[in-house]
This record gives C-alpha cells, structure tokens and sequence, in this order.
C-alpha cells in the first residue's frame, strides 16, 4: 500500500484511490493466483479482518466450499481468457464464523502488463434475509389448507393461493381480476359491504364465521381472518382474507351437539348422572340427572361434597366416605353402591364409580364420575333371591328335584329333594339310567326310552309322564321335563331337567275325570263362572240346551252367552249374592232360541278357594214338564172334587128321587094296608106280594148302586169275572149289546191293578153309551208276556182326542192319571164319525200271569 501511494502522485490517480478507499463495496485487486493484493476498508470490515490479515488469504478462503467452488471454476475460465468477467452471488466468512452474503464482480484488467482481478462484493446479507422470508412466506402461503387471498381497496381480488383454489375450485386464472363477491351468496352480499367499512375504518376482522359459495354453486361454512395492507407510509392499499372451510368442523359440531344430547337423554332413559367435585374449591357440580335419582328437585343439590354425603343413608354413609377417602389417596377408579333416602322417606338404591385426579403437586383437585340408579336391579336381584327361595321351598312342597345326565359317562346325578320324594333317606343321588329304567313301571318303559331316543338338536326338549317302583313296591307318577344338550356331530351328551311327583295330581285327574263324567252325565244344566261373570265349566247338558259349542261358552262372560238383559235383572244379583256364601234358589222363565220359553230352577252353590268365595257352582234344572204336570194335576184335583160332587149328587138324586121315592111309597103301601085290611086273606096276599116285590126291586136297584161304586165281585171273582158281569148287568139296564172277550187273565192280580183296568172300562163304558150314539159295543181283555190289555170299541160318532183332553170333562183326564199310578198307558184311536177305539195297557210282572187264568 505505501508502494502505491508513492505512485499515486498524479491527481487523477489520486482521485481513483480515494475513490477505491471510501467505496461503500468492498473491492479487492487480486493476481490471476486469486491471491488479495489489495482490499479497500469496505471489504475489510464486509468480513471483519484487517487488510493485512485478508492479504495472506486465498480467494478460496472467503467462502464455503460449495460457495468457493463455483468461484474457482468461473475464475479458471476467466484466467484461461473463455471469459473476461463474472458474477456470482455467495456467502463468506466473516472473522467471527458467522455467514454473510455477497453479490461478487468479477474482471479482468488486463491494460498492465501483468493481468490483475478486479474483484467487487456488495453486501447483499439483508436482501438474501428479506428474500428468504418472502420465499418462505409464499412456501407457506401456497402450501396453506386455507384459502390466502388479497384483494384491493375495490374488493377485486389480487392474489389466490393453491388453498383458495382447493376450497372454492377456482382457478388463480379464474379468480384474479373478479370481485370478491363471487364467492358470497347472494343472500349475504350486505355482509361485504359491512366487512368493507370495519376494514376501511382500521378495524381487522378475526374468526367470523359465515357461508360462502364454492364454484359448484355449493354453499360451505368459512371462518374469515381479514386485515388491512399497508405501504410504507402506513397506508391502507389492499387486504389479505384468510378463509378456512370449517364445514366438517361445524359437521362435526352438530355431530357432538346430537352426541351430547343422545347421551343426555340416554343418561335420562338410564337414569345416569354426572357429576364434578373441585376438591380444591369443595364445589361439587351436578347434572338434573344427579338430583332427580337423589330425589331433589331441580337445582335443589347444596354443591358440597357434605350435602351429598346427608343424602345417602345413615347405614352406608361412613362406607362411602370411605370409599371417597382412599380414591383421594390412590387416584385409581374407585366404584360402590349405596342407599339414597328421599324426602319422602323412600329408599333408592344408587351404584357409583368415579375417579380423583391429582395435580402437579401430586395432591387431590378434582373428582369426576357417573351415578346410576339401580334401584330396579337391586329390587329384582331382591326378587330374585326370594324367588329361588320360594323355588326353593317349591320344590320341596311341590316334591320336585332336579337332575343332571351326562351321557357320555352315563351317571344321573339328582338334587337332595329325591329322597324326600321317594320317601327313602338312603335313596342314591348318583345312578345310572340302567339303574334308573329297572325302576320305571313295565307299561311305561318303551315311552321312557322313546322320549330321550326323538330328542334332537332341533328338538332339544322333552316331557313325559310315566310310574316309577318304589323298594316297597309302591307306585310313584313322576313327571320329567327335560332339555338335551348336543356336540357338533349331532350326538347327545347331556341332559338336564325336572322331575314333579305327580302322584297325588294323577289321583286327583282320575278323580275329576269320575266328577266330570258325573257332571256331564247330569240330567239338569251345570256350569260353574268366576268372580268375573266368566264361565269355567259347562256340562253337555247346558251346551246342548242352548245348541253351543263348548268353545263358545267356556272362558265367556255370563253376559255374552245368556240374554243380556235377564242377567243384568236377574241372574247377577243372584250370583253376587251367593259370592257372600250363601246359597242361592229361585225360579225363572228363560226363552232358549229352539226350545222357546221354559220355566227353570236354579240354584247357585258357593266354593271356596284360597282368597274365599272365588267360584259359583250353577244347577239349572229344565222343570217345564213338571210344571205343567203341576198344573195338570191341579186341574184333575179340581175335576175330580167336581166329579166327586156330581156322582154325589148322582147318588144322592137316585137316593132321593127313586129309593127314597119308593121306599116312601112302599111305606105308604103298608100304612094302608095296615089300615084298611084285605076282607080276605088271599088278598092280603096279594098285597104283601106287591110289597116283597117292590122291596126285591129295591133291593137289586140298591145292589146296582153299590156296584157302581165298587164291585164285590172284583175281589172274590177277579178282574175278568167282574168286568163280564159289569159289562152283563150295563146291557141289561140300557138295552144295548156290549160284547166282552177276556184270554189269558189271571185271576190273581195285584189289587190296584185291578181296580184301574175295572174302572176304566166303567168309564169307557159309560161315557161310550153317553156319547157315542152306538148301540153295540166290543170290549176285550187280553194278558200278554209283560202286560194286560183293555179295548173298548164302539162304532159311533167319535171325536178329537186332544180337544176332549183339554176340555173340561173328567173322563179322560182321569182315566190317564189312574193308569200313571200303575205305569199304565192309555192310546185313543178316534176320528168324527169312524167311531172309537180306547187301549189301556198295564205292566205285570210275569209271575203274576198263571195257569189260573180265566178266559
């Protein structure tokens, strides 16, 4: 340096050398060795050294190696003379091992006789920086998921990034140029404006969310960050917009908001509560849920952690403070159960798990967890255990057990209730079916043995009824159900079950079956009902009186098969009545749909079950035909007094009127002759004559009489005497022919037997001459193998039987109650002026028809 300021004595010169030393670029003159020669403070303090020490330096020195490598080649080419000059942006180092940046020039002086470099660095350090921030601003901008987007002061879009394109499917061709309104629906187009003036007036919009319009015409949701551009002078000259699509973000908001609610009303359904305890401040915080399975009102919950420990009851509070305490100790998940009184004093059970969390510190802050009322399960877990109690009080009262066959080993195991069955406490619980099978009855064994061979894997169960021998010779009815358990070949291999002794309900069927033969072979009407008018039996007799099915009554309402009506008048009373206990008779008249109307008496006869009176037994009894019988004998009492009457009267009148008569004209007779006596003998012969013969008259018409109202003759003589006799002295007296027959009578006969066949051919008889307008007559009597027959026949003017039955005349209404007291029949064969036929029929028994019969 002092050589070239010796030499630099001319000003031109000197004007070059100032200008070198106060050059704001660092410059250096190197050798074609890339060797410094000189350097200028400029570039000294570019890199940090002094100029002596950046003279011993090489150019290669400067830089990295990358960095001086490309140096090295371009200087090559400049000292081989392919090129006279270069430049070359690269980094050097500095003094201190820092890195800056430089803009190297590079040319070559070749107007010396020896050729130096000129070598010129400008500090290009903050560009490369600022230029490395741009580039990795735009690295961000275009590899951001968001759309980046400025637009001018006019809303007219400027930039568009790749997201921008990815969200709306624009194009950056498409989209520069156009309004930012393109992207808004049209609906929100005000919005814009709005953004516009909170922009223009400074303020930056930050989160907004909203809708914009894709391309597609599809609408999405957008959260909006929106600042101004400023120049260096603070200016506002445009805006940059940050969009985010945030569609599936409010998709899945919606769907945590229909989560949270689906839990809220499962946690309703369920009846789970949640709740948080900050240990640290003591609020405890719990949901609706909480405090309605704790029985508070909404809201109604204290907050603290002793509120809720006032709630459980006093048997299990100290258990869950426990249970709270060591959670708090261990942080683990801690889970219980206990009971809940309600301010209405009802208890509820609630099942708990929860855990505490610790902070930095290792100490308690908060405990959060779930309760659920399981007051149900508890209840039923209750039910449960009383069930298997009961079952399994069941099970010995109902002499029940159960057994388990494995097949396969072929052993039998049965529960300890079997020896109570067999009544045997040395009875084996352990056997095999062998075993088993030698004990069931011989008639039931095929059935045995058929029942578990047809159990299949799609027809697993089983039940039969069959007799099982006890050692003492016994009879047991068991009843087995069991299910068959099946390995994948389709074999059996075990098989489990129930086995009822079903003795006493075997003797019981066999009983009900003889009590429903007897029901339903019942004459009279049976059914039984419930205390709900519903019919429970019905026996053959109802159902066919009332032409119904038994499907059609039983398990009816009483209201459904009778008349509504008369069971809401009649029959309903009478049956609450006998639910009292008492027994029920009364009378009505029911109208049957083919029978028409009948008289019916009905008794209603209590029973007793567990709870009291629960059924009704019902005995209608279809008492028409007695009733009329009734009736009818009524009339014929009434008749028969009326005849009694008349035939006194007839006596009475013949006594008067013709005995009395005459035996007051015979006494006459004889007062006369007393007083005025015959002048001879002869004479008062004559006249005691007159007066025996009037007395003989007398007498036989007496005789007659006393005939009519019973004939001797019929006890000593017997029935066929008697009614020839009778049936002799009637033609005499009227004058007409009557011809009687008799064959195989005997003369022996049962007296009321007698006297009905002689009375009724007395009125037939009598009411033929009286009615029939005939003056000859056949009468018969003929015995047979079990009875005697009477014919009375006449050729008169007949009549209608039944129109004389139902007249008011005594003779045939009597003669049928007079054979009814004998078994005996009467039959009518008349018509208007065919004449008559009367047949009376009696049954003897055969002993009675002996060879001493009269013909």
């Amino acid at each position: 340096m002092e050589e070239h300021k010796t030499q630099a004595g001319k000003p031109e010169e000197q004007i070059f050398y100032d200008a070198f030393r106060a050059s704001p670029i660092g410059i250096a003159v190197e050798d074609l060795e890339g060797r410094p020669l000189f350097v200028n403070p400029a570039f000294c303090s570019f890199l940090g050294f002094s100029e002596e020490e950046l003279r011993n330096k090489h150019c290669v020195e400067f830089s990295p190696r990358e960095d001086a490598q490309k140096d090295w080649a371009l200087f090559q080419q400049l000292r081989a003379g392919v090129i006279d000059h270069y430049q070359l942006e690269k980094r050097y180092f500095r003094r201190d091992g820092s890195l800056v940046w430089g803009r190297l020039s590079i040319s070559l002086l070749k107007s010396r006789p020896s050729p130096l470099v000129l070598a010129m660095v400008e500090d290009i350090t903050e560009k490369k920086r600022a230029e490395e921030v741009r580039f990795r601003h735009s690295a961000i901008v275009e590899s951001s998921e968001d759309a980046i987007i400025s637009k001018n002061l006019d809303a007219v879009i400027v930039s568009w990034n790749a997201g921008a394109q990815r969200i709306f499917g624009y194009t950056e061709a498409e989209a520069v140029g156009q309004p930012i309104t393109i992207l808004i629906p049209p609906e929100l187009q005000d919005e814009e404006k709005k953004i516009l003036e909170k922009l223009r007036a400074g303020e930056g919009i930050e989160h907004y969310e909203t809708m914009r319009v894709k391309k597609t015409g599809i609408k999405i949701n957008v959260s909006l960050t929106i600042s101004p551009i400023r120049d260096s002078t603070g200016r506002t000259v445009g805006f940059s917009k940050i969009a985010r699509d945030i569609s599936e973000r409010k998709l899945a908001e919606e769907a945590l908001r229909a989560s949270e609610e689906r839990l809220r009303l499962a946690q309703q359904a369920a009846r789970i509560g949640t709740f948080e305890w900050d240990i640290q401040t003591g609020v405890n915080t719990w949901t609706p849920e909480m405090e309605e399975m704790y029985g508070l009102p909404m809201g109604g919950f204290g907050g603290t952690q002793t509120a809720f420990e006032n709630l459980v009851h006093p048997d299990d509070r100290t258990g869950v403070i426990k249970l709270v305490d060591a959670a708090m100790k261990s942080g683990q998940p801690t889970k219980g159960e206990w009971r809940v009184v309600w301010a209405d004093g009802s208890v509820h059970w609630i099942a708990g798990c929860w855990q505490v969390f610790m902070d930095a510190s290792g100490e308690p802050s908060k405990m959060i967890g779930v309760n659920i009322d399981v007051t149900d399960r508890k209840r039923a877990e209750g039910a449960l255990l009383e069930s298997e109690e009961r079952y399994r009080l069941a099970a010995q009262a109902g002499r029940m057990y159960a057994f388990d066959w494995d097949v396969v080993t072929d052993v039998i195991i049965r529960s300890e209730e079997s020896t109570h069955i067999f009544g045997l406490t040395a009875e084996p619980i352990k056997l095999t079916k062998r075993e088993l099978l030698a004990r069931v009855h011989a008639e039931d064994r095929a059935t045995f043995i058929n029942s578990i061979v047809e159990c299949t894997p799609e027809s697993p169960n089983t039940q039969i009824s069959y007799r099982l021998l006890r050692p003492d010779g016994s009879v047991l009815w068991l009843e087995r159900t069991g299910h068959a358990f099946f390995d994948e070949q389709g074999r059996m291999v075990r098989m489990v079950g129930m086995v009822t002794d079903i003795t006493e309900r075997k003797l019981a069927e066999n009983k009900l079956q003889e009590y429903e033969r007897a029901v339903e072979g019942l004459e009279e009407m049976m059914v039984v009902v419930d205390r709900e008018y519903r019919y429970l039996i019905a026996n053959n007799k109802f159902l066919t009186i009332r032409n119904m099915t038994k499907e059609q009554v039983v398990g009816r309402f009483a209201h459904e098969v009778l008349n509504k009506g008369v069971f809401e008048a009649v029959v309903k009373e009478k049956l609450d009545e006998c639910f009292q206990g008492k027994v029920v008779r009364y009378e009505m008249k029911y109208t049957y749909p083919e029978l028409g109307e009948r008289d019916i008496f009905v008794s209603y006869f209590p029973i007793e079950g567990v709870t009291g009176v629960d059924r009704v037994a019902c005995i209608a009894q279809d008492i028409t035909e007695r009733k009329r019988a009734e009736e009818a004998l009524s009339t014929v009492s009434q008749k028969l007094m009326e005849g009694q009457e008349e035939e006194r009267t007839r006596i009475a009148m013949e006594l008067h009127d013709d005995v009395g008569q005459r035996l007051s004209l015979l006494a006459v007779h004889l007062d006369r002759l007393k007083q005025s006596r015959p002048a001879s003998a002869a004479e008062l012969g004559l006249q005691i004559e007159e007066v025996r013969k009037q007395i003989d008259d007398l007498a036989s018409d007496v005789q007659a009489l006393s005939h009519q109202l019973h004939s001797p003759k019929l006890d000593y003589l017997g029935l066929a005497a008697a009614a020839a006799s009778f049936c002799r002295e009637l033609s005499d007296r009227h004058g007409m022919e009557i011809e009687f027959h008799s064959e195989n009578i005997p003369k022996e006969l049962p007296k009321e037997i007698s006297l009905c066949l002689f009375r009724v051919l007395q009125e037939a008889l009598q009411n033929a001459i009286k009615h029939s307008g005939s003056r000859q007559f056949h009468t018969s009597l003929t015995g047979g193998a079990n009875e005697i027959e009477l014919t009375v026949h006449d050729s008169g003017v007949g009549f209608e039987p039944e129109e004389a039955i139902k007249g008011r005349g005594l003779g045939l209404t009597s003669t049928k109650e007079r054979l009814k007291l004998v078994q005996g029949k009467l039959s009518i064969d008349s018509k208007p002026q065919r004449g008559t036929t009367i047949h009376a029929r009696v049954p003897v028994i055969p002993k009675t028809m002996s060879a001493g019969a009269v013909g």
